[in-house]
């Protein structure tokens, strides 16, 4: 463990990553790495679900991938169950602090491993409200309501016991914040993801990467880039874009992957949609972004919406639903909130910012971004405000911790000294 306040070693934990299709969390990992090694003195080790067991090291960089399964139904994410094995990297690196950004299993491994290291800080990224966005909605699907109702309500016991052994807690809105203090987690900050706005600009807009899709259509290009799954809702995508009247002449491309992809892609023969799978080449990725129309998506459980904000940073008005993180994300001027689940109010909302004034709500989602949600920005959050207030936190239990030992160290002699008497 480095002695240094000017050089930790952070710690990354998390089963949340994908290397082809994944979202959020592998943007965000990517662009901490950036910032640690570019712009701090700090050395950065990072635990994430692979094939395989593999660690590599690069200077101040080290990659730890623990083997995994693939997780049933999304077979790009993997699911880390040998928290023996993660255990043995945490005594290996000895983290000054360990970050969680996932709800299940590794959590407790951190806790674990701070209990016998108490000098360890512990924070944890409450990205999802799990026992709604999750458990509700998975159980109720497969249970009915009621049933449904009480795996949420033991969810939201295990969150409250869980985040509570956190030294801080930082969710991505004022929303989620709220949720969590609602569980009896007060130790909360609010901390905004980012973007890069120079990569993500309108100036990357190209008539070449329009024509590679193959599509004809001449009326506005509707884009959604994320997984293709039931928990964004893609289908209600597709839905919305059969309720565009044909005179619109739009087309919609799904960036991504995901277990839905196949099935709508077939759904889709013959209409004006393209699918080109996961891009994985961020410049590849903005230039599809700008070189778009509208950006769309029903995600209803959105976190914070990472992609969102790249498409506003592109150039991209946005219809979506009014729910959960989008309605922090798109403000008045910069798109358009419908019903979840509506895909009529969708299409419709569609149709008004393509014929009345989208070159003036796109500007206006640009200038919302930039200057605002800058990935330097959210690290400097982490690392000058929430991540010193943790290590103060675990400063303090140490020295409790010591004058507690020194207590009944103090209370065992005196009882010896007595005993002799």
């Amino acid at each position: 463990m480095s002695t240094s306040p000017d050089s930790q070693l952070i710690c990354d934990l998390t089963q949340s990553y994908a290397p082809h299709g994944g979202g959020g969390i592998g943007t965000y990992l990517r662009e901490k790495q950036r910032h640690v090694l570019e712009r701090t003195n700090h050395r950065l080790l990072q635990i994430v679900p692979g094939p395989e067991d593999r660690i590599v090291e690069q200077g101040r960089h080290i990659w730890v991938e623990i083997g995994a399964d693939p997780v049933r139904g999304s077979p790009n994410y993997r699911f880390i169950l040998r928290t023996s094995v993660v255990r043995e990297v945490l005594e290996r690196y000895r983290p000054d602090l360990i970050e969680s950004q996932c709800p299940w299993v590794l959590p407790w491994t951190a806790i674990n491993y701070r209990r016998a290291h108490p000098r360890t800080a512990l924070v944890a990224g409450y990205h999802t409200d799990f026992p709604n966005a999750h458990v509700h909605r998975v159980g109720s699907a497969l249970f009915g309501e009621f049933v449904g109702r009480g795996l949420r309500r033991l969810a939201m016991g295990y969150a409250q016991v869980t985040y509570r052994e956190f030294d801080r807690v930082y969710t991505l809105s004022t929303a989620m914040a709220d949720v969590l203090r609602g569980y009896r987690v007060d130790h909360v900050d609010v901390v905004s993801l980012g973007v890069d706005t120079g990569l993500f600009h309108p100036g990357r807009r190209s008539a070449a990467w329009r024509e590679r899709l193959g599509l004809t259509a001449k009326g506005p290009l509707l884009v959604y880039a994320g997984r293709i799954d039931n928990e964004k809702r893609a289908d209600r995508l597709l839905a919305m874009f059969r309720r565009l009247p044909r005179a619109l002449d739009a087309g919609l491309v799904m960036i991504g992957d995901g277990k839905l992809r196949d099935a709508l892609r077939a759904e889709a023969q013959g209409m004006q949609v393209a699918f080109p799978g996961f891009l994985s080449d961020r410049a590849e990725l903005a230039q599809a972004l700008a070189s778009a129309d509208i950006y769309v998506s029903a995600m209803a459980d959105e976190t914070f919406g990472i992609s969102i904000i790249e498409a506003q940073a592109s150039g991209l008005p946005v219809v979506g639903v009014a729910s959960g993180a989008m309605i922090e994300r798109i403000v008045p001027g910069t798109g358009t909130l419908v019903p979840v689940d509506d895909v009529g109010a969708m299409a419709h909302a569609v149709m008004q910012i393509w014929q009345h004034g989208r070159d003036a709500i796109a500007h206006a989602a640009r200038a919302h971004v930039a200057g605002r949600f800058e990935w330097s920005h959210t690290f400097d959050a982490l690392l000058g405000e929430v991540y010193p207030a943790a290590l103060r936190t675990a400063h303090d239990r140490t020295k409790k911790g010591r004058a507690s030992g020194a207590a009944l160290s103090l209370l065992g002699s005196g009882l010896i000294r007595r005993a002799g008497r």
